[in-house]
């Protein structure tokens, strides 16, 4: 089944009594049973599983490829079931380009559990390879990173990762699998931030885990079983909904992203253009060979001027952009990485691996790019 397909069809039934096409939100807390530990169907209670979750955790594991789907509260309720896998004297390597709360989680929460986390660019490869050792369990990655649009080759780390038996995990948030298969690749996990291009429409809070080997994808789910993180029915149908027309609105973003990187690109006030789809992006061909059908709809850029009040001048200004955290909805968004998503990283480690004070991050949506493109003139100006 192509993907295309999938995201329709993949994992997914007829509700069995009714025959409704699309699950119904099976808005219940508990089930009843016949006799003590004997329910009458399935399920039992919905922390456990629920018939909505279990839809969309199983049109999750059809997109990714994956053994098992796991559907979560949040993104960052993803992540944090994955730690704990790990234990005290543990160590993971983690990509220098974070999602800030995904750092704030790994530096802050976790920093006192005795996991040892080490930040570094992923695409040094031998200098990645130096630091693993008996205790490294885990490898994180994201790719395309928040906010920088930098790439790791997935395939490339897989054989390291698989060479030394460390799990691998791969934040595929910005490429959506419309994009970018990790499993297939060569990663264990996926995760998704669900609230971005999976919901789509700015509606929901979600996160997912996808897992390529059901032994892990099942421990894992106790852990979540055990800990709560689970997502409510209604939000997991919104998620479900979202799916279905992910690949419309991916190649929606796509295109109105390469347009804007490319308006940005020509512009006199603009600097510096992240967007991998254009050929002086220097991970350009990493995005060419595991990016496939696009480059997506994250654009990052910078002012000539380095001015922090040009960056805050011009998101006052933008009208179709809509200045939020956040980003993958259907509408156009514009961000300050270091005054929103990012603040939470010190401000000497944003200097370091390039989150400046005139970063702007553009979530490009689907509508007209031409009057996307107006808005940013007349915010430029």
């Amino acid at each position: 089944m192509k993907f295309n397909t999938k995201v329709i069809h993949g994992g997914q039934h007829h509700e069995k009594v009714t025959g409704a096409v699309m699950p119904p939100v099976f808005q219940t807390s508990t089930f009843a049973q016949v006799s003590p530990g004997q329910p009458i169907g399935e399920y039992e209670y919905s922390r456990a599983a629920n018939p909505t979750r279990q839809a969309l955790e199983d049109a999750l594991a059809s997109i990714e490829n994956g053994a098992r789907g796991l559907a979560f509260s949040s993104g960052l309720a993803a992540t944090d079931c994955l730690l704990r896998l790990f234990k005290a004297g543990d160590e993971i390597i983690a990509m220098d380009d974070l999602y800030g709360g995904t750092y704030r989680l790994f530096t802050r929460l976790y920093k006192d559990s005795g996991i040892k986390f080490h930040f570094v660019d992923m695409n040094d490869l031998d200098g990645f390879q130096k630091l693993i050792n008996e205790n490294t369990k885990l490898v994180w990655v994201e790719t395309p990173t928040n906010p920088l649009m930098k790439l790791a080759d997935i395939a490339e780390i897989a054989k390291i990762t698989k060479k030394h038996n460390i799990l691998f995990a791969v934040d595929n948030t910005f490429a959506t699998p419309y994009l970018q298969k990790p499993l297939d690749l060569g990663a264990d996990i996926v995760m998704h931030s669900a609230t971005k291009y999976l919901g789509g429409h700015s509606d929901v809070i979600a996160g997912a885990l996808v897992i390529k080997d059901k032994a892990l994808g099942d421990e894992l789910h106790f852990k979540q079983f055990a800990t709560g993180g689970t997502l409510g029915p209604m939000d997991s149908f919104l998620v479900l909904r979202g799916i279905k027309t992910l690949h419309l609105r991916v190649q929606r973003h796509c295109e109105n992203g390469a347009k804007v990187a490319e308006f940005l690109k020509n512009h006199p006030k603009v600097d510096k253009v992240y967007y991998p789809g254009l050929e002086n992006h220097p991970f350009h061909d990493i995005a060419k060979k595991q990016m496939l059908g696009g480059f997506g709809g994250m654009v990052t850029f910078t002012f000539k001027s380095g001015a922090k009040a040009d960056a805050i001048k011009f998101l006052e200004k933008v009208q179709v952009f809509t200045l939020a955290e956040s980003l993958g909805g259907v509408e156009s968004l514009a961000n300050h990485p270091a005054l929103m998503t990012h603040a939470s990283i010190p401000e000497d480690k944003r200097k370091e691996i390039g989150i400046t004070d005139d970063l702007v991050r553009l979530s490009v949506g689907v509508e007209d790019a031409d009057d996307l493109i107006e808005d940013l003139k007349q915010a430029l100006a």
